[in-house]
């Protein structure tokens, strides 16, 4: 569910604020904002303040490209209005990004966008177990049916020879 400038609304699920950028799980700087209760304006000015605090792998500015790519995906125009590319924060700068705010929404939130992160990280854990436990079944399958092709090849042959129509030398009948 959007607004109409095209940010999220508060009652959107985290799960669907979470977003796969440079293969990894991202929020957007006007989301998380959102989520901690405060303007977009003043999330990204507390970022700056304490850039040292958000390493490349907790936060990136994202490019022009990829937020063409991820707009086109959620179907928005916009967040919030904004002309600058958003910034995208991985699960340890959302943490960080309560830090450096230290509302107790933030903090809060922080818990949950977390927790949503986790959720997330366990169903591709599953999933890859059900791939793997499919791939491991399909191989034996496979072994045994290459253990038992000289048996299945016999058994066609005498399913063939029993096929055959058996010629039976008739008897005159009478004299």
């Amino acid at each position: 569910m959007t607004n109409p400038k095209g940010a999220y609304s508060v009652s959107t699920p985290i799960e669907h604020r979470i977003h796969l950028v440079r293969n990894q799980r991202v929020v957007l700087a006007p989301d998380l904002a959102q989520l901690y209760g405060v303007p977009t304006k003043r999330l990204n000015e507390q970022v700056k303040r304490n850039r040292e605090r958000f390493p490349n792998d907790f936060m990136f500015q994202m490019s022009d490209q990829e937020v063409s790519n991820l707009r086109s995906q959620i179907a928005t125009s916009s967040w919030g209005g904004t002309r600058a590319r958003p910034y995208a924060f991985t699960e340890h700068g959302v943490v960080m990004a309560a830090n450096v705010l230290s509302s107790p929404l933030a903090i809060q939130s922080s818990i949950l966008i977390v927790r949503a992160f986790l959720r997330l990280r366990q169903m591709v854990l599953e999933h890859g177990d059900l791939k793997r436990r499919l791939e491991m079944l399909e191989s034996k399958l496979a072994k045994g049916f290459h253990a038992h092709e000289q048996e299945l090849l016999e058994i066609r042959f005498l399913i063939a020879q029993l096929e055959k129509p058996i010629d039976i030398k008739k008897r005159r009948l009478g004299f």
